[in-house]
Protein backbone atom coordinates (compact mmCIF):
# COMPACT_ATOMS: atom_id res chain seq x y z
CA UNK A 1 0.00 0.00 0.00
CA UNK A 2 1.11 3.73 -0.86
CA UNK A 3 0.43 6.96 1.12
CA UNK A 4 -1.51 8.64 -1.90
CA UNK A 5 -2.13 12.02 -1.75
CA UNK A 6 -5.31 13.91 -2.85
CA UNK A 7 -5.32 17.96 -4.14
CA UNK A 8 -9.13 19.03 -4.36
CA UNK A 9 -11.26 22.32 -4.01
CA UNK A 10 -14.77 23.46 -3.87
CA UNK A 11 -13.59 26.12 -6.13
CA UNK A 12 -12.56 24.00 -8.89
CA UNK A 13 -15.93 22.96 -9.38
CA UNK A 14 -17.33 26.62 -9.41
CA UNK A 15 -15.22 27.55 -12.73
CA UNK A 16 -18.31 28.99 -15.32
CA UNK A 17 -17.75 27.77 -18.76
CA UNK A 18 -21.66 28.59 -18.99
CA UNK A 19 -23.74 27.23 -21.67
CA UNK A 20 -23.77 26.03 -24.97
CA UNK A 21 -23.27 22.75 -27.20
CA UNK A 22 -20.39 20.87 -26.62
CA UNK A 23 -17.51 23.99 -26.91
CA UNK A 24 -19.74 26.21 -29.12
CA UNK A 25 -21.57 29.22 -27.52
CA UNK A 26 -25.12 29.78 -26.83
CA UNK A 27 -27.32 30.43 -30.10
CA UNK A 28 -27.07 29.20 -33.75
CA UNK A 29 -29.34 25.95 -34.60
CA UNK A 30 -28.98 23.80 -31.64
CA UNK A 31 -30.77 24.32 -28.51
CA UNK A 32 -27.91 25.28 -25.56
CA UNK A 33 -27.22 22.23 -23.40
CA UNK A 34 -24.19 22.61 -20.65
CA UNK A 35 -20.19 23.04 -21.90
CA UNK A 36 -18.58 19.88 -22.65
CA UNK A 37 -15.35 21.23 -19.89
CA UNK A 38 -18.16 21.18 -17.17
CA UNK A 39 -17.80 20.48 -13.54
CA UNK A 40 -19.87 16.93 -13.33
CA UNK A 41 -16.99 14.67 -14.54
CA UNK A 42 -15.00 15.94 -11.57
CA UNK A 43 -17.53 16.27 -8.63
CA UNK A 44 -19.02 12.75 -9.72
CA UNK A 45 -15.64 11.44 -9.44
CA UNK A 46 -14.83 12.79 -6.11
CA UNK A 47 -18.29 11.61 -5.08
CA UNK A 48 -17.47 8.28 -6.15
CA UNK A 49 -13.96 8.46 -4.23
CA UNK A 50 -16.65 9.36 -1.27
CA UNK A 51 -18.79 6.96 -1.59
CA UNK A 52 -16.69 4.47 -2.09
CA UNK A 53 -14.47 4.98 0.92
CA UNK A 54 -11.40 5.49 -0.84
CA UNK A 55 -11.17 8.86 0.12
CA UNK A 56 -10.99 8.40 3.74
CA UNK A 57 -7.40 6.51 2.85
CA UNK A 58 -6.10 9.40 1.26
CA UNK A 59 -3.74 12.00 2.57
CA UNK A 60 -5.47 15.19 1.34
CA UNK A 61 -3.48 17.92 0.54
CA UNK A 62 -5.09 21.36 0.78
CA UNK A 63 -3.89 23.57 -2.94
CA UNK A 64 -2.63 27.24 -2.47
CA UNK A 65 -2.96 29.93 -4.30
CA UNK A 66 -0.14 29.91 -7.34
CA UNK A 67 1.78 33.51 -7.49
CA UNK A 68 1.79 35.38 -10.16
CA UNK A 69 5.62 34.72 -10.43
CA UNK A 70 4.87 30.95 -10.18
CA UNK A 71 2.63 31.20 -13.40
CA UNK A 72 4.77 33.59 -14.78
CA UNK A 73 7.66 30.66 -14.77
CA UNK A 74 6.13 29.91 -18.20
CA UNK A 75 2.90 32.41 -18.67
CA UNK A 76 3.67 35.59 -20.52
CA UNK A 77 2.75 38.89 -18.39
CA UNK A 78 0.67 39.88 -21.16
CA UNK A 79 -1.58 36.93 -20.77
CA UNK A 80 -1.84 36.66 -16.96
CA UNK A 81 -3.13 40.34 -17.56
CA UNK A 82 -5.45 39.10 -20.12
CA UNK A 83 -6.60 36.36 -18.06
CA UNK A 84 -7.39 38.40 -14.74
CA UNK A 85 -9.19 41.21 -17.08
CA UNK A 86 -11.35 39.29 -18.60
CA UNK A 87 -12.00 37.56 -15.19
CA UNK A 88 -12.40 40.47 -13.43
CA UNK A 89 -15.08 41.86 -15.85
CA UNK A 90 -17.76 39.94 -17.76
CA UNK A 91 -15.52 36.83 -18.80
CA UNK A 92 -14.62 35.99 -22.29
CA UNK A 93 -12.64 33.47 -24.25
CA UNK A 94 -8.66 33.89 -23.44
CA UNK A 95 -7.45 32.39 -26.76
CA UNK A 96 -9.16 29.71 -28.95
CA UNK A 97 -11.75 28.19 -26.97
CA UNK A 98 -10.39 29.49 -23.70
CA UNK A 99 -13.29 30.06 -21.60
CA UNK A 100 -12.83 32.70 -18.52
CA UNK A 101 -15.97 33.40 -16.30
CA UNK A 102 -16.14 35.50 -12.73
CA UNK A 103 -13.57 34.59 -10.88
CA UNK A 104 -11.75 32.14 -12.86
CA UNK A 105 -8.24 33.86 -12.68
CA UNK A 106 -8.20 33.21 -8.80
CA UNK A 107 -9.74 29.21 -9.53
CA UNK A 108 -6.71 28.64 -11.92
CA UNK A 109 -4.38 30.43 -9.28
CA UNK A 110 -5.67 27.58 -7.48
CA UNK A 111 -5.64 25.00 -10.18
CA UNK A 112 -2.49 25.61 -10.68
CA UNK A 113 -1.18 25.87 -6.92
CA UNK A 114 -2.70 22.32 -6.50
CA UNK A 115 -0.04 20.87 -8.73
CA UNK A 116 2.70 22.72 -6.93
CA UNK A 117 1.39 21.48 -3.44
CA UNK A 118 1.51 17.86 -5.03
CA UNK A 119 5.01 18.69 -6.47
CA UNK A 120 6.11 19.91 -2.50
CA UNK A 121 4.27 16.73 -1.05
CA UNK A 122 6.66 14.19 -2.80
CA UNK A 123 9.39 15.62 -3.34
CA UNK A 124 9.32 15.96 0.86
CA UNK A 125 8.67 12.99 1.14
CA UNK A 126 4.47 13.64 3.14
CA UNK A 127 3.45 10.79 0.40
CA UNK A 128 4.51 8.83 -2.18
CA UNK A 129 2.11 10.23 -4.96
CA UNK A 130 -0.64 12.44 -5.62
CA UNK A 131 -3.76 12.71 -7.44
CA UNK A 132 -4.42 16.05 -8.44
CA UNK A 133 -8.30 16.50 -9.31
CA UNK A 134 -7.51 20.33 -10.56
CA UNK A 135 -9.86 22.56 -12.75
CA UNK A 136 -9.50 24.27 -15.02
CA UNK A 137 -7.48 21.69 -16.67
CA UNK A 138 -4.19 23.04 -18.32
CA UNK A 139 -1.94 21.26 -20.93
CA UNK A 140 -3.45 22.80 -24.32
CA UNK A 141 -2.46 26.20 -22.62
CA UNK A 142 0.12 27.92 -24.91
CA UNK A 143 2.70 30.78 -23.29
CA UNK A 144 0.45 33.92 -24.81
CA UNK A 145 -2.73 31.72 -25.39
CA UNK A 146 -5.48 30.10 -23.75
CA UNK A 147 -6.37 26.59 -25.51
CA UNK A 148 -9.00 24.01 -25.56
CA UNK A 149 -10.48 24.55 -22.26
CA UNK A 150 -7.05 25.38 -20.53
CA UNK A 151 -5.72 28.72 -18.90
CA UNK A 152 -2.26 28.29 -16.94
CA UNK A 153 -0.25 25.08 -17.85
CA UNK A 154 -0.27 23.84 -14.38
CA UNK A 155 1.37 20.51 -15.74
CA UNK A 156 4.27 23.14 -17.49
CA UNK A 157 4.65 25.19 -14.83
CA UNK A 158 4.57 22.19 -11.67
CA UNK A 159 7.54 21.05 -14.36
CA UNK A 160 9.56 23.91 -14.06
CA UNK A 161 8.70 24.69 -10.43
CA UNK A 162 10.41 21.49 -9.55
CA UNK A 163 13.64 22.03 -11.09
CA UNK A 164 13.85 25.55 -9.67
CA UNK A 165 13.19 24.69 -5.92
CA UNK A 166 14.75 20.70 -5.65
CA UNK A 167 17.10 21.08 -8.41
CA UNK A 168 16.62 18.12 -10.76
CA UNK A 169 17.86 17.71 -13.80
CA UNK A 170 15.30 15.07 -15.32
CA UNK A 171 11.79 15.36 -15.56
CA UNK A 172 9.29 13.11 -17.30
CA UNK A 173 5.79 14.51 -18.27
CA UNK A 174 3.68 11.79 -19.87
CA UNK A 175 0.65 13.01 -21.35
CA UNK A 176 -2.29 10.46 -22.09
CA UNK A 177 -5.45 12.42 -22.66
CA UNK A 178 -6.73 12.22 -26.27
CA UNK A 179 -6.02 15.51 -27.54
CA UNK A 180 -1.80 16.50 -27.65
CA UNK A 181 -0.78 18.24 -24.69
CA UNK A 182 0.40 21.52 -27.45
CA UNK A 183 1.01 23.84 -24.85
CA UNK A 184 3.39 21.62 -22.16
CA UNK A 185 5.61 20.29 -25.24
CA UNK A 186 5.74 24.13 -26.86
CA UNK A 187 7.36 25.16 -23.00
CA UNK A 188 10.02 22.48 -23.15
CA UNK A 189 10.40 21.81 -27.18
CA UNK A 190 14.05 22.68 -26.71
CA UNK A 191 15.08 21.61 -23.52
CA UNK A 192 16.70 17.91 -22.50
CA UNK A 193 15.71 18.79 -19.22
CA UNK A 194 12.60 17.48 -19.91
CA UNK A 195 11.18 14.27 -21.27
CA UNK A 196 7.45 14.84 -23.14
CA UNK A 197 5.75 12.12 -24.05
CA UNK A 198 2.53 12.80 -25.87
CA UNK A 199 -0.42 9.50 -26.27
CA UNK A 200 -3.15 11.00 -28.37
CA UNK A 201 -5.63 10.38 -30.82
CA UNK A 202 -4.17 11.69 -34.45
CA UNK A 203 -5.38 14.61 -36.12
CA UNK A 204 -8.16 15.28 -33.49
CA UNK A 205 -7.00 18.61 -31.55
CA UNK A 206 -5.63 21.05 -31.89
CA UNK A 207 -5.26 20.72 -35.15
CA UNK A 208 -1.53 20.38 -37.44
CA UNK A 209 -0.26 19.69 -34.14
CA UNK A 210 1.35 15.99 -32.55
CA UNK A 211 2.72 14.62 -35.72
CA UNK A 212 5.39 11.59 -34.85
CA UNK A 213 7.82 13.78 -36.93
CA UNK A 214 7.71 16.39 -34.18
CA UNK A 215 10.95 15.76 -31.80
CA UNK A 216 12.08 18.57 -30.35
CA UNK A 217 14.62 21.04 -31.56
CA UNK A 218 17.90 22.21 -30.69
CA UNK A 219 19.30 21.05 -26.83
CA UNK A 220 15.62 19.02 -27.02
CA UNK A 221 15.97 17.24 -30.11
CA UNK A 222 14.43 13.76 -29.55
CA UNK A 223 13.46 14.93 -25.72
CA UNK A 224 10.03 14.89 -27.03
CA UNK A 225 8.20 12.03 -27.88
CA UNK A 226 4.79 12.03 -30.09
CA UNK A 227 2.79 8.79 -30.18
CA UNK A 228 -0.24 9.50 -32.41
CA UNK A 229 -2.68 6.73 -32.20
CA UNK A 230 -5.83 6.01 -34.93
CA UNK A 231 -9.47 6.31 -33.94
CA UNK A 232 -10.41 2.83 -32.22
CA UNK A 233 -7.70 2.41 -30.34
CA UNK A 234 -8.19 0.70 -27.21
CA UNK A 235 -6.40 -0.57 -24.06
CA UNK A 236 -4.08 -2.70 -26.37
CA UNK A 237 -2.84 -0.42 -28.45
CA UNK A 238 -1.94 1.79 -25.94
CA UNK A 239 -0.11 -1.03 -23.84
CA UNK A 240 2.07 -1.76 -26.73
CA UNK A 241 2.93 1.81 -27.03
CA UNK A 242 3.82 1.90 -23.30
CA UNK A 243 5.57 -1.10 -23.86
CA UNK A 244 7.65 -0.89 -26.81
CA UNK A 245 8.42 2.72 -27.02
CA UNK A 246 7.45 4.65 -23.46
CA UNK A 247 9.68 2.25 -21.67
CA UNK A 248 12.81 1.92 -23.13
CA UNK A 249 12.95 5.83 -23.73
CA UNK A 250 12.17 6.08 -20.04
CA UNK A 251 14.68 3.60 -19.39
CA UNK A 252 17.26 5.58 -20.75
CA UNK A 253 15.87 8.91 -20.05
CA UNK A 254 15.96 7.78 -15.32
CA UNK A 255 13.61 10.74 -14.30
CA UNK A 256 13.66 12.30 -11.60
CA UNK A 257 9.87 12.33 -10.79
CA UNK A 258 7.34 11.82 -13.17
CA UNK A 259 4.36 13.93 -13.91
CA UNK A 260 1.08 12.68 -15.81
CA UNK A 261 -1.09 14.56 -17.64
CA UNK A 262 -4.20 12.54 -16.89
CA UNK A 263 -7.35 13.39 -19.16
CA UNK A 264 -9.44 10.40 -19.03
CA UNK A 265 -11.24 11.43 -22.76
CA UNK A 266 -9.46 8.13 -24.31
CA UNK A 267 -12.45 6.42 -22.53
CA UNK A 268 -15.04 4.89 -25.22
CA UNK A 269 -17.86 6.76 -24.20
CA UNK A 270 -16.16 10.30 -24.25
CA UNK A 271 -18.20 12.73 -26.86
CA UNK A 272 -15.03 14.41 -27.75
CA UNK A 273 -13.12 11.69 -28.99
CA UNK A 274 -12.87 8.05 -30.76
CA UNK A 275 -11.07 6.07 -28.38
CA UNK A 276 -11.99 2.82 -26.77
CA UNK A 277 -10.50 2.77 -23.80
CA UNK A 278 -12.44 0.81 -20.34
CA UNK A 279 -11.50 1.84 -16.90
CA UNK A 280 -8.98 -1.11 -16.67
CA UNK A 281 -7.47 0.07 -19.49
CA UNK A 282 -6.83 3.29 -17.39
CA UNK A 283 -5.61 1.06 -14.42
CA UNK A 284 -3.03 -0.56 -16.81
CA UNK A 285 -1.50 2.69 -17.68
CA UNK A 286 -1.38 3.68 -14.43
CA UNK A 287 0.22 -0.15 -12.94
CA UNK A 288 3.07 0.93 -15.88
CA UNK A 289 3.71 4.25 -14.86
CA UNK A 290 4.19 3.30 -10.99
CA UNK A 291 6.55 0.25 -11.67
CA UNK A 292 8.84 3.04 -13.84
CA UNK A 293 8.44 5.44 -11.01
CA UNK A 294 9.50 3.06 -8.47
CA UNK A 295 12.28 2.23 -10.93
CA UNK A 296 13.60 5.46 -11.71
CA UNK A 297 12.34 8.29 -8.86
CA UNK A 298 11.93 6.40 -5.64
CA UNK A 299 8.11 6.36 -6.18
CA UNK A 300 7.55 10.07 -7.20
CA UNK A 301 4.72 10.09 -9.04
CA UNK A 302 1.79 13.65 -10.12
CA UNK A 303 -1.22 12.83 -11.89
CA UNK A 304 -2.76 16.49 -12.35
CA UNK A 305 -6.37 16.00 -14.08
CA UNK A 306 -6.82 17.35 -17.68
CA UNK A 307 -10.00 16.16 -19.64
CA UNK A 308 -12.17 13.62 -19.69
CA UNK A 309 -15.87 14.68 -20.40
CA UNK A 310 -18.24 11.74 -20.30
CA UNK A 311 -20.00 12.73 -17.03
CA UNK A 312 -21.25 8.87 -16.51
CA UNK A 313 -18.01 7.08 -17.07
CA UNK A 314 -15.01 9.38 -16.39
CA UNK A 315 -15.80 8.65 -12.32
CA UNK A 316 -14.93 5.21 -12.75
CA UNK A 317 -11.71 4.89 -14.78
CA UNK A 318 -10.40 8.02 -12.51
CA UNK A 319 -10.98 5.59 -9.39
CA UNK A 320 -9.13 2.99 -10.97
CA UNK A 321 -6.39 5.37 -11.23
CA UNK A 322 -6.56 6.46 -7.65
CA UNK A 323 -6.97 2.77 -6.61
CA UNK A 324 -3.96 1.89 -8.48
CA UNK A 325 -2.14 4.65 -7.18
CA UNK A 326 -2.68 3.53 -3.24
CA UNK A 327 -2.97 0.03 -3.75
CA UNK A 328 -6.33 -0.49 -2.07
CA UNK A 329 -9.36 -1.43 -3.99
CA UNK A 330 -12.78 -0.48 -3.47
CA UNK A 331 -15.84 -2.93 -3.98
CA UNK A 332 -16.64 -0.62 -6.93
CA UNK A 333 -16.95 -2.57 -10.09
CA UNK A 334 -17.33 -0.63 -13.62
CA UNK A 335 -21.20 -0.85 -14.41
CA UNK A 336 -20.76 -0.44 -18.48
CA UNK A 337 -18.66 -3.48 -18.80
CA UNK A 338 -21.78 -5.38 -19.91
CA UNK A 339 -22.22 -2.73 -22.68
CA UNK A 340 -18.01 -3.63 -23.76
CA UNK A 341 -19.07 -7.46 -24.47
CA UNK A 342 -17.45 -8.21 -27.58
CA UNK A 343 -16.30 -5.06 -28.18
CA UNK A 344 -12.11 -5.35 -28.92
CA UNK A 345 -11.09 -3.18 -27.05
CA UNK A 346 -8.09 -5.67 -25.87
CA UNK A 347 -6.98 -6.53 -29.04
CA UNK A 348 -4.07 -4.58 -31.17
CA UNK A 349 -4.98 -4.68 -34.94
CA UNK A 350 -2.31 -4.11 -37.69
CA UNK A 351 -3.02 -0.32 -37.96
CA UNK A 352 -2.33 0.61 -34.31
CA UNK A 353 0.70 -1.20 -33.78
CA UNK A 354 2.13 0.58 -37.49
CA UNK A 355 1.34 3.49 -35.69
CA UNK A 356 3.42 2.92 -33.09
CA UNK A 357 6.34 0.94 -34.84
CA UNK A 358 6.26 4.41 -36.80
CA UNK A 359 7.25 6.25 -33.90
CA UNK A 360 10.07 3.54 -32.84
CA UNK A 361 11.80 3.80 -36.15
CA UNK A 362 11.66 7.91 -35.83
CA UNK A 363 12.53 7.77 -32.28
CA UNK A 364 15.63 5.02 -32.81
CA UNK A 365 17.85 8.09 -34.26
CA UNK A 366 17.73 9.49 -30.61
CA UNK A 367 17.18 6.40 -28.66
CA UNK A 368 17.73 2.28 -28.30
CA UNK A 369 14.69 1.32 -28.71
CA UNK A 370 15.71 -2.29 -27.99
CA UNK A 371 17.18 -0.76 -24.59
CA UNK A 372 16.20 -3.13 -21.54
CA UNK A 373 17.03 -2.31 -18.41
CA UNK A 374 16.98 -4.50 -15.08
CA UNK A 375 15.09 -7.03 -16.61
Amino acid sequence: MRKTGFVCHESYFWHDTGNGALFLPPGGWIESDIHSENPATKRRFKNLLERSGLASSLTHLEPRLATREQVQLYHAPEYVDKVKKLSDTTGGDAGELALVGSGSYEIALLSTGGALTAVDAVMTGQVDNVYALTRPPGHHAEKELGMGFCLFNNVAIAATYARKMYNLKRILVLDWDVHHGNGTESAFYDDSGVLFISLHQEMNFPPERGFAEHVGEGGGEGFNVNIPLPAGTGNAGYMYAFETVVKPIVDQFQPELILLSAGQDPNMFDPLARMMVTAEGFRAFTSFMLKLADKHCEGRLIACHEGGYSAPYVPFCSLAIVEEMSGIRTEVEDPFIAAMYKIPTNELYDIQKQYVDQVKEIQSKYWNMAYQASL
